[in-house]
């Protein structure tokens, strides 16, 4: 297969879902803006008749993870300055994919979504996700980042790390940290190494930054108010009470399943291969029954923090994990349906 360089973004005006995307959870139809202009990097406000469109992520013939021994690994390399509180967040995220002593938690059963998806091998994403390991980096190419630059951070992270082309590695970025297109026009992103950087190996990974004092109304929806929308009246509050981390959190979510189902941008998704939907970013917006564009869904509450949340995981954790593209119904489907 002839490599191309490519990245799948999470769009923040796609992100948002709030002024353009509208929906329909209980069917597979979603209601988009026809295209309009660019203004200043982002496709927002584009006050438009809607079209409405049939949400199906087609095959097209490429493989999807399928991890090793019934378990995809994932590798975290923290860019910048994460406090204690933050990186424990995120190992009890991935630790919550695991079934221990009988008990499925909700993370597991939001992403045994993903094992519909099979390729033409008939291999399946695997039910399982663990972290097998991490690393710090401090600042070693500064604190403005481009794409390249992300590539060389996750190829650094090789000296620490195995290169698994059957794995997914998470560039994640701290607050102070400005990204190329961060806050523009994406939020996170996934793709797939150069053959001639690793080996001859393609090695599938993520960058996800942290928006909490950059763009949260953009990148951590629907923790922060968008400046571009009116005001918005009770907000939920984060579950892990870190705007950030929590929205990083979402992000993550977006990218692990889209790379799983489309890590070489050749397997599941819908659309222009250079912006697809893919199994998260389809539904992008809905979090519970009823979604719709503003709105997350019906979500539960925490009687003590008064926090939102659907999932709960090991330790007491509570996170908002988005809804995903089922391939057996063929729809969107919040956790809890």
């Amino acid at each position: 297969m002839a490599y191309t360089k490519q990245a799948t973004q999470m769009k923040c005006a796609a992100l948002l879902l709030l002024f353009s995307v509208a929906s329909v959870i209980d069917g597979a139809r979603v209601l988009r803006p026809e295209p309009s202009k660019e203004v200043g990097g982002l496709l927002a406000r584009r006050y438009l008749r809607l079209v409405e469109t049939e949400t199906i992520l087609d095959y097209h013939n490429g493989p999807v993870l399928s991890g090793t021994d019934g378990k995809l690994s994932a590798y975290v390399i923290w860019y910048g300055d994460f406090n204690e509180t933050d990186k424990a967040t995120v190992r009890d995220f991935f630790a919550s994919f695991q079934v221990e002593n009988g008990t499925v938690t909700d993370v597991s059963r939001w992403w045994n979504m993903t094992y519909g998806f099979k390729d033409a091998t008939g291999a399946s994403v695997p039910n399982d996700v663990m972290l097998m390991g991490e690393t710090n980096n401090t600042y070693s190419k500064g604190k403005n980042l481009n794409n390249t630059h992300i590539e060389e951070i996750m190829l650094d992270s090789l000296s620490v790390f195995p290169a698994d082309p059957n794995a997914v590695y998470f560039v994640l970025t701290a607050a102070d940290v400005e990204v190329e297109d961060f806050c523009m026009n994406s939020c996170s992103s996934h793709f797939a190494s150069s053959p001639a950087a690793a080996n001859g190996l393609q090695l599938p990974y993520a960058w996800v930054g942290n928006a909490k004092d950059q763009c949260p109304g953009m990148c951590a929806w629907p923790f922060a108010q968008p400046s571009y929308m009116p005001a918005q009246a009770n907000l939920p509050l984060p579950p892990n009470g870190d705007v950030g981390v929590d929205g990083m959190l979402i992000q993550v979510a977006y990218m692990l399943a889209g790379t799983a189902t489309n890590p070489f941008n050749n397997a599941f998704y819908q659309g222009d291969a250079a912006a697809p939907l893919e199994a998260g970013t389809a539904c992008v917006g809905s979090f519970g029954v009823g979604s719709y564009s503003g709105y997350p869904g019906e979500l539960k509450k925490d009687v003590i923090t008064g926090s939102e949340y659907n999932a709960e995981g090991v330790n007491d954790r509570k996170f908002l994990l988005p809804a995903l593209w089922d391939p057996n119904t063929r729809k969107c489907t919040p956790l809890g349906v």
